[in-house]
């Protein structure tokens, strides 16, 4: 939102920036009283409302000014994008299972039980909220990736391109390096 919020200022859509920034508040007021602990639940309908939020105000960015390449969106949503397509992929190709169903093995989940959690001590309930909570900060870092040269290369489709391209890679590395127990070690915690 605050990549949107510097994108819509800097082409001049003032409504733009307003709506991104209020949510940016709202955000920020949540975040207060859940990180690391998460003493509030936000829950699907709040997450999704976000997440609409988001995705409408892209669209407005998009139709509204025309200089901004389209790819800029793209790669600004690159995380839960293609999350989403992968998922799909693994269920229904790979594993020949109904996309809809819950299962345990997304990126963050992975993260979590293979680097952030600590599967062989026993840690007081304090320090398992904070172990939980961290997973997001992998993600922040991972977001980077894609939300930088968004907000850099803006009206650039051919950098955009590559930078999304380089997300995808990245996304897929990650992922089967989990699974494969082949993780980086200086990216797990212990």
């Amino acid at each position: 939102l605050l990549a949107v919020a510097y994108v819509a200022n800097q082409v001049g859509d003032t409504q733009i920036v307003i709506a991104a920034l209020a949510v940016v508040g709202a955000i920020l007021g949540f975040f207060v009283f859940n990180f690391p602990a998460g003493m509030v639940f936000l829950g699907d309908g709040g997450a999704y409302f976000i997440g609409f939020w988001l995705a409408e105000l892209c669209v407005l960015l998009i139709v509204r000014n025309h200089q901004i390449s389209p790819i800029f969106t793209l790669l600004l949503c690159a995380y839960p994008i293609f999350e989403t397509i992968f998922t799909i992929y693994r269920r229904k190709i790979v594993k020949g299972a109904k996309i809809g169903m819950p299962d345990g093995i997304h990126l963050h989940t992975l993260i979590y039980r293979r680097w952030v959690r600590s599967p062989i001590r026993q840690i007081p309930d304090r320090r398992k909220l904070n172990q939980n909570s961290m997973t997001s900060t992998y993600l922040w870092v991972m977001c980077q990736v894609s939300v930088c040269p968004a907000i850099l290369w803006w009206d650039n489709t051919l950098v955009l391109t590559l930078f999304l391209v380089a997300f995808v890679v990245l996304y897929c590395y990650l992922y089967y390096s989990i699974v494969l127990f082949k993780s980086p070690k200086f990216l797990v915690i212990r």
